[in-house]
């Protein structure tokens, strides 16, 4: 399926599309020494945050998807080397309003889970700004 929505952001720190089909998406994320918190290699929640983030736009896919509200948890922690893999599902799809769950797994480890608020607006939040 053609990627129609956050065509220029950096897949080294929010993931690398598997797939991406109506309504939902699989992003793949390799946890590198650039995104530690400190020197044990914790990964700032940061990058599994937004790994989870590009995962719900990617199953909403739309040109104007942005994030309303997120309610997450971090389950267990990830480290430098980890590959981390997000699943997102569309519950609402076809709607203005699309509540995303997804699931970050590290193996067969859930490591983060959460719903994602996103709305599709009818022009581009910064058209006219």
């Amino acid at each position: 399926m053609e990627i129609k929505t956050h065509e220029s952001i950096d897949r080294t720190l929010c993931g690398e599309p598997v797939e991406v089909a109506e309504g939902t998406s699989t992003v793949r994320l390799a946890c590198t020494a650039n995104m530690a918190a400190d020197a044990s290699g914790l990964v700032h929640g940061g990058f599994i945050f937004g790994l989870a983030d590009y995962a719900a736009m990617l199953s909403v896919n739309h040109p104007n998807v942005v994030l309303g509200a997120a309610e997450t948890r971090f389950l267990k922690p990830s480290r430098v080397g980890d590959v981390l893999v997000a699943r997102a599902q569309d519950e609402t799809p076809q709607e203005r309003k699309h509540l995303v769950k997804v699931e970050v797994s590290c193996g067969e480890d859930v490591v983060f889970s959460g719903t994602f608020t996103c709305f599709v607006t009818k022009q581009h939040v910064l058209a006219g700004s």
